[in-house]
C-alpha cells in the first residue's frame, strides 16, 4: 500500500522546499521528491554560486583601481579560475546542506529519485505518484543520505504540487557541447578562464556571465536578438548600462542573430548576421548560450492524466491549481516570471489556499522585482515608462543621479540612476527603475510602498536617512513632482 501524505511537492529548489515548510508549519503530513539536490538550480547551479563568482569578480575589479581610493598594491592581481569556482562551490554545498536541516527541523520526508504522476486525486482521494531511481547524473557529489531516507516506490497524497523548474533553452544548431559551446552550468565552473567569449542573449544570465568574464579579463561580444540589452527592462536604464558595459569593453551587438557556428579544436567562431543583412565572423575561446529557459514538464504524466500545459509550462489559476483537481504548479514550470522569489512566494499561496487559511489572495506579478547582478547593478518592479503609456496612464516621471549623491561619490560609485514612474491623477506609483551600485539592495523599499500603496506625498514626507544611497530614490520622487532638491 502507497504511503500516504497530505501534500506531496515535486522538486526541492527555492518554490518546492519553501512550499513544504509552509506546508509543514500548517500541520499537514509533507513529503519533497527530489532526483539530484536539495536547493534546486537556483542554489546549486544559478542565483546562489553566480552570486558567488560575481562578488570574486567585484573583489577583482576593486582590486583593479584601487589607486582611485588612494591604495597601492605591488604587483598584479589575477585570477585563479580553480579558487574562483571552488568558493562558489562552497557556498552552494553550505546551502546545500542547509536545505537539508530544514527539511529535518520541519519534519519533512525527502523523497530521492525521479516522481512520476500515476493517478489524479479525485474526490477528495489521494492521487499517486511513482518514484523510481534517477537517471539523471547529479552535476555535484551529494552528502550522504541521512539514514532511513525514502526512495524509489509509490506514494500518494490528496495534493500533489509540481514544482519542477526549468533549464537552459536550446538553439538548434548551437547545441552545447560542455567544452565549446557552454550553458550557465558550464559557465560556472570554468577549468580556466578563457581569453575571449561570446555571449548569445543579454538577458539577466546572460549579462551577469557577461560582466563575470569581462571583469576577470576575457573579451566579451554579446549577441541581443532585440533592438535593447536586457530587454525586459525600461529602455532608459537600458540604454544608461548599455554605455556603462561598453565603457569596460564590453561588445554589445544589437538586432543582431548568431545562425551558424564552427567549432575548432578550441575555439568557436559565430557567424553573426546584423539588421542590414551583412554577416560578421567573431571567433572566441568559447560561447555561452544564454537565451532563456524552458519548462521541466516532460516525463511527469502530465499528458496522460490531461493536465494543461502551454508553450512549455503548466497552465495555472492564481493560486497554483492546475485544470485537474489536486494538481497544482508552482515557480518556473508554471512560466514567467521566471525568478526564485516568485517561485517561493507562489508556493506559499498555494499550500495557504489548500489549507484553508482565510484572506489567501492570487499574487499581483506587477509588483514581483527583478534584479541583475551585473556591474553596474540593475534592478526594477512594475511598469517601464513604455508600458504605462501603452496601458494609457498619463505619467509623471522622476530621476536622479548617483553622481548627485553624497555616499555614492563617497565610496567610488558615482555613475547610475534612480527612475520612479507615477500616475498623475493619482499619484501611484507605477514603476521603479534602477542601474548602480547596490540597486538590487535598494528596490525593496519601492516594492513595499508599491505594495501597501502609497502615494507620492508620502513617499515625499518620508524621512531617509542620511548619508546613503537610498536618498537617490527620495530625489527621485520629488523630481517627478519639480521639487529634487540636489541636481
Amino acid at each position: 500500500m502507497a504511503e500516504s501524505y497530505d501534500v506531496i511537492i515535486i522538486g526541492s529548489g527555492p518554490g518546492g522546499y519553501v512550499t513544504a515548510i509552509r506546508s509543514a508549519q500548517l500541520g499537514l503530513k509533507t513529503a519533497i521528491v527530489e532526483r539530484e539536490h536539495l536547493g534546486g538550480i537556483c542554489l546549486n547551479w544559478g542565483c546562489i554560486p553566480t552570486k558567488a563568482l560575481l562578488r570574486s569578480a567585484e573583489i577583482m575589479h576593486y582590486a583593479d583601481h584601487l589607486k582611485n581610493y588612494g591604495l597601492k598594491l605591488d604587483g598584479k592581481v589575477t585570477p585563479d579560475a580553480k579558487a574562483v569556482v571552488d568558493r562558489s562551490r562552497a557556498v552552494s554545498q553550505r546551502l546545500n546542506s542547509g536545505v537539508g536541516f530544514l527539511m529535518k527541523k520541519n519534519k519533512i520526508d525527502v523523497i530521492w529519485g525521479e516522481a512520476k504522476l500515476a493517478k489524479a486525486p479525485k474526490g477528495g482521494q489521494p492521487g499517486e505518484i511513482v518514484v523510481s531511481a534517477t537517471k539523471k547524473k547529479p552535476m555535484q557529489p551529494q552528502p550522504p543520505l541521512p539514514k532511513g531516507t525514502k526512495g524509489e516506490g509509490t506514494y500518494s497524497a490528496k495534493h500533489i504540487i509540481i514544482a519542477t523548474g526549468a533549464r537552459p533553452r536550446v538553439l538548434p544548431g548551437i547545441e552545447p557541447d560542455g567544452k565549446l559551446i557552454w550553458t550557465y552550468f558550464e559557465a560556472m565552473v570554468p577549468p580556466e578562464m578563457p581569453k575571449s567569449l561570446i555571449v548569445i542573449g543579454s538577458g539577466a544570465i546572460g549579462i551577469e556571465f557577461a560582466s563575470f568574464y569581462r571583469t576577470m579579463g576575457a573579451e566579451v561580444t554579446v549577441v541581443e536578438l532585440l533592438p535593447q540589452v536586457m530587454p525586459v527592462e525600461d529602455a532608459e536604464i537600458a540604454a544608461f548600462a548599455k554605455k556603462q558595459f561598453e565603457k569596460q569593453g564590453l561588445k554589445i551587438l544589437l538586432d543582431a542573430k548568431v545562425t551558424k557556428v564552427e567549432k575548432g579544436a578550441n575555439s568557436v567562431t559565430a557567424h553573426v548576421e546584423q539588421k542590414d543583412g551583412k554577416v560578421e565572423k567573431i571567433t572566441a575561446d568559447r560561447l555561452i548560450s544564454a537565451v532563456g529557459v524552458q519548462g521541466n514538464i516532460e516525463n511527469l504524466g502530465l499528458e496522460e492524466l490531461g493536465v494543461k500545459t502551454e508553450r512549455g509550462c503548466i497552465v495555472i489559476d492564481g493560486y497554483g491549481r492546475t485544470n485537474v483537481p489536486g494538481i497544482y504548479a508552482i515557480g518556473d514550470v508554471a512560466g514567467p516570471p521566471m525568478l526564485a522569489h516568485k517561485a517561493e512566494h507562489e508556493g506559499v499561496i498555494c499550500v495557504e489556499k489548500i489549507a484553508g487559511v482565510p484572506g489567501v489572495h492570487p499574487m499581483d506579478k506587477r509588483m514581483i522585482p527583478g534584479c541583475t547582478y551585473c556591474n553596474p547593478q540593475v534592478a526594477s518592479v512594475g511598469l517601464t515608462e513604455a508600458k504605462a503609456k501603452e496601458q494609457g496612464y498619463d505619467i509623471r516621471v522622476g530621476h536622479f543621479p548617483f553622481v548627485g549623491n553624497g555616499k555614492a561619490i563617497a565610496l567610488g560609485e558615482d555613475q547610475g540612476m534612480v527612475k520612479t514612474i507615477f500616475d498623475r491623477k493619482t499619484g501611484q506609483l507605477l514603476g521603479a527603475h534602477m542601474v548602480g551600485a547596490e540597486v538590487t539592495e535598494l528596490i525593496q523599499g519601492f516594492v513595499i510602498a508599491m505594495n501597501l500603496e502609497t502615494t507620492e506625498e508620502e513617499l515625499m514626507h518620508s524621512v531617509f536617512p542620511h548619508p546613503t544611497l537610498s536618498e537617490m530614490m527620495h530625489e527621485s520622487v520629488l523630481d517627478a513632482y519639480g521639487r529634487v532638491i540636489h541636481v
